[in-house]
């Protein structure tokens, strides 16, 4: 009689074909409404749009057409499906759910593999979040070197390999190789560790990705560096992080107990992202950067921007800002991920525990990293 784990692994990997075999049937049977309307417009149409440096990019009968103007994309609508790059709720819900069900996937691979368990794995990863958001820089220099008129390193089709959400695929295939090489060098004894070892192999895939992007801005005119940012944005976030994290652990001491250490980096993780957002919404004048503001491409930050300024009185918009509600939102929803994680819940399941926490920061940290490193770069 087979395993439970081996029953398990059938079941998902049952729900992939079969879930793989709707949406290409559906393209073959009903083209316009399954591919045109649904995975082009809402899936691979804004990445295909993000690639080639366009606001959207439009499916017609002739093929698809880029447009870099919204009145452009506007008036596209009548013709064909238009695809706008970033993120809709469509996709963002659409991704959420291929998450969470890769997540069961990676869960079956590390049980295969006999790790996870420990807590060291989430900060043997930590790089590799890091690495991810800096190699997504990558393309967003690709993108300025085209709008200076230079030719780019790196052109379509393959940058889409450094554009959200495919780059997901990219770093996870990435550090699943770093993972399969740190147990194996841990069994031929050449590494004594494997989570150092893991930890870097990620931290030299970093390094040179940043060595890339710095070397980029001291040697292209169309990137520059400003150093402040970096200094604001990791500053700013280590102290709200700590301060979190301290206040917990003397004031109620059960948020921390389940997590440890891992619940600062959960805690650090988001208030990057929540702190990149702001500086590069309303503080960049004040910093000295040439760029007055960058918009926001996700749908639950364009929400609460657009909800503050509805509420909030234009002259103290004028002082503070419209977005220092995201930064609050970040961090209360990061506490209260660190708290949900109790001693009970890595007691019963510790490989799950880690993974869910590994996702959690990465899901932060990743669009942090990208968000702070192209606002130093002035892309």
């Amino acid at each position: 009689m087979e395993s439970e784990q081996a029953l398990s692994e059938r079941g998902w990997l049952a729900a992939f074909v079969a879930a793989l075999a709707v949406l290409v049937g559906g393209s073959i049977v009903a083209t316009e409404r399954v591919y045109d309307q649904f995975i082009w417009q809402y899936f691979w149409g804004p990445i295909y749009s993000d690639a080639n440096n366009a606001r959207c990019a439009v499916l017609t009968g002739d093929g698809v057409e880029t447009l870099v103007t919204a009145a452009d994309c506007r008036a596209a609508e009548a013709t064909g499906a238009v695809a706008y790059t970033g993120y809709s709720t469509v996709s963002t819900v659409g991704y959420m759910v291929v998450l969470i069900f890769m997540i069961a996937g990676v869960y079956f691979l590390l049980e295969r593999l006999d790790v996870g368990e420990d807590r060291r794995l989430f900060l043997s990863l930590v790089p590799f979040m890091l690495f991810g958001g800096a190699v997504r820089v990558v393309e967003d220099v690709t993108d300025a070197a085209v709008g200076a008129g230079v030719e780019p390193v790196i052109s379509y089709p393959l940058n889409v390999l450094f554009i959200s959400p495919v780059i997901y695929v990219t770093v996870f295939a990435i550090t699943l190789g770093a993972l399969l090489a740190s147990l194996w060098l841990e069994s031929r004894e050449i590494a004594h560790n494997r989570y150092r070892a893991m930890a870097g192999i990620g931290l030299g895939v970093l390094a040179l990705t940043l060595a890339y992007l710095f070397f980029v801005a001291a040697t292209r005119e169309y990137a520059e560096f400003y150093p402040q940012i970096l200094v604001v944005d990791v500053g700013l976030a280590s102290v709200l992080a700590y301060g979190m994290y301290a206040a917990a652990d003397r004031y109620k001491p059960e948020i921390n107990r389940g997590t440890g250490i891992v619940g600062l980096g959960i805690l650090w993780a988001h208030a990057i992202d929540g702190v990149a957002n702001v500086v590069a919404a309303d503080w960049l004048p004040e910093l000295g950067h040439p760029i007055d503001a960058y918009g926001a491409k996700h749908v639950a930050n364009r929400a609460i921007i657009g909800v503050t300024e509805a509420i909030q009185p234009a002259s103290v918009s004028a002082v503070i800002g419209t977005s220092w509600p995201f930064l609050v939102v970040k961090l209360v929803v990061a506490l209260g991920i660190v708290w949900l994680f109790d001693e009970q819940i890595f007691e019963e399941s510790p490989r799950y525990a880690v993974l869910l926490l590994v996702a959690a920061a990465a899901v932060g940290l990743g669009p942090g990293t990208r968000d702070m490193l192209r606002v130093t770069l002035a892309i």
